[in-house]
């Protein structure tokens, strides 16, 4: 089942796409797609609504498409998670997996605009499957227990910024928690739609330039190991996304280091999970900061 959310940023609505394509309103069933929904069986209520066939019925070609969970929890990323990648930026593959984090408040929707940070030289780009936790993972014993913790799958947009990133101190987050730095969505495909998480190619356009072309199946450390593996660090919530890595193509490991300017117009998909369209601007002081 495809879950999304519709509207105006701030004000979306819970929606459901149909297999013959309808987008039908998920309002009487949840408030939202959030931590109580996933935390509460809604995956299970949600589908039973839109099978049942009664739900209203919306413009499937009307409203804008927001992300499709209202803000994560938290939003934990994998670094260098593909071995082309780790190669591409001369980088021994790592013997566990890189972890950090991503401020939640980065998330915009899939066709929103992203902005190149104020005194950005070096703003980049990474295709990512994202995962959303449906169900509370602590110490899970064995990465195959992991897969009963998995709502569903989408595409995020791990936009960076390589300076704040890897010269500014060595701390990742800062360059990876600029405003609008995860365009994520259109849509939340169910865990039972994705019966291998590790055959799903990958690819992101810059200006219609193929930059990366990958599949899930080149990961370092697989998905359920990954949130196997977190779950020995922290306590994975329903709502929390987690990012699994690019793969090869992305500014920092091309000749020329072509990072993103005003005007770019990037797109990306995931086999099965959509595509994603946005155009770059940049931040404006007034725009982050306005005067009263």
């Amino acid at each position: 089942m495809q879950l999304l959310r519709v509207g105006p940023a701030g004000a979306e609505r819970p929606a459901g796409r149909t297999e013959d394509g309808r987008l039908v309103d998920l309002s009487s069933v949840t408030a939202d797609f959030d931590r109580g929904f996933f935390a509460d069986g809604g995956v299970a209520r949600a589908a039973e609504a839109v099978e049942s066939g009664s739900l209203a019925q919306l413009d499937p070609e009307g409203p804008r498409i927001g992300p499709p969970i209202a803000r994560p929890g938290k939003i934990v990323c994998i670094g260098l998670n593909y071995r082309d990648h780790a190669a591409e930026i001369d980088t021994e593959p790592p013997a566990e997996p890189v972890v950090f984090m991503k401020a939640a408040n980065t998330v915009v929707g899939p066709y929103d605009e992203v902005l190149i940070p104020l005194g950005s030289r070096k703003t980049d780009l990474e295709v990512e499957l994202a995962v959303v936790i449906g169900r509370t993972a602590r110490y899970l014993e064995s990465p195959k227990a992991a897969e009963d913790v998995i709502a569903g799958y989408a595409i995020s947009n791990d936009v960076s910024e390589r300076e704040f990133q890897l010269e500014r101190g060595g701390q990742w987050d800062k360059g990876k928690s600029c405003e609008t730095f995860n365009p994520f969505g259109p849509v939340l495909l169910t865990a039972d739609e994705v019966p291998d998480p590790q055959n799903l190619g990958l690819r992101l356009w810059v200006n219609g330039q193929l930059r990366q072309d990958g599949n899930t199946k080149n990961m370092i450390f697989p998905v359920h190991y990954v949130l196997w593996y977190l779950s020995q660090f922290m306590v994975l919530e329903p709502g929390d996304v987690v990012n699994t890595g690019t793969p090869a193509g992305v500014a920092m490991g091309l000749p020329g280091q072509p990072y993103l300017k005003p005007g770019d117009v990037l797109e990306l998909e995931i086999d099965g999970l959509g595509r994603q369209r946005q155009t770059v601007g940049k931040a404006r002081a007034e725009q982050l900061c306005p005067t009263r």
